[in-house]
C-alpha cells in the first residue's frame, strides 16, 4: 500500500483521497441545523471556537425568538448575547450577527447575498462562512471551507505546507475539481472527528493511512 501512496502525484492522492471520502461517508453533510439562508448564516457565525452540536443545542430557541435577518436586526442585544452565551465570544457573536442581519435588511434588501464579494462585506464574515452558507444554502461552490478539521488533516496528509486557512484553501482548489470543493470539507471534517482526531488520530484503522505521509505507515 506504501506503493500506491509514493506512485502518486499529489493532485492523484488528493483525488483518491477524495474517492475514499466520498465512499467512508456517503451521507455526509452540513451538522449545523437551520431553515433558511440567514438562519445558516447566524449558526456558521456561532459555530466559531465551538461544536456544531453545541450551536445545535442554542439556534431552536435562538430562531423560535427572532427567525429572521429583521427580527435579529431589531434584537436586543444583551437578549441575543444571553441566548448565544455557551457558544463562547458571545458577546463578539451577538454584535456580529445583529451587524450583519442590519445589513441584510438595509443593503441587500432583506435577503442573504449569494456572492462571496457581498457576503465578505457583512460583519463576522471571513471566507469559512461564506464557503459554507455559499455551498449549503445556494448550492455554489466558490471555494473550500477550511476550519480547524479540514486545515489539520489536509497537512498531515501532505496536501499542503501552510497553516494560513487562506493558503490552503488556495492550494486545495488547485487539487480537486469545483463540484466537489463542499464535498471535500464536509466529508474530511466528517473523518477528523471520528478517525484522524487532534490529539489521538487512528492510524492503525484509518482508511487513508497508505496516503497519508504522516501516518503510521508514512514513517
Amino acid at each position: 500500500m506504501t506503493i500506491i501512496r509514493k506512485s502518486l502525484s499529489k493532485k492523484q492522492r488528493a483525488l483518491e483521497i477524495l474517492t475514499r471520502l466520498k465512499h467512508l461517508y456517503p451521507d455526509a453533510t452540513c451538522s449545523l441545523n437551520y431553515s433558511t439562508p440567514v438562519q445558516l448564516l447566524v449558526a456558521t457565525i456561532l459555530s466559531a471556537q465551538c461544536t456544531d452540536e453545541r450551536v445545535n443545542k442554542v439556534t431552536p430557541k435562538l430562531f423560535a425568538r427572532f427567525p429572521d435577518a429583521a427580527s435579529l436586526a431589531k434584537a436586543d442585544l444583551v437578549e441575543l448575547e444571553n441566548l448565544v452565551r455557551s457558544t463562547g465570544f458571545y458577546r463578539n457573536k451577538a454584535k456580529n450577527i445583529q451587524a450583519a442581519c442590519r445589513m441584510i435588511v438595509s443593503e441587500f434588501d432583506f435577503v442573504v447575498p449569494n456572492t462571496m464579494e457581498q457576503l465578505l462585506l457583512l460583519p463576522g464574515v471571513a471566507r469559512k462562512t461564506a464557503n459554507v452558507v455559499l455551498a449549503h444554502a445556494y448550492g455554489i461552490n466558490a471555494g473550500v471551507t477550511v476550519d480547524t478539521h479540514v486545515s489539520r488533516l489536509s497537512q498531515r496528509l501532505g496536501l499542503t505546507e501552510h497553516s494560513d486557512p487562506i493558503r490552503i484553501e488556495k492550494d486545495l482548489m488547485g487539487l480537486l475539481p469545483q463540484p466537489d470543493w463542499e464535498n471535500w470539507s464536509i466529508r474530511l471534517i466528517y473523518h477528523g472527528r471520528a478517525v484522524c482526531k487532534a490529539r489521538s488520530p487512528a492510524c492503525s484503522v484509518c482508511q487513508l493511512a497508505d496516503l497519508c505521509p504522516s501516518g503510521e505507515m508514512g514513517k
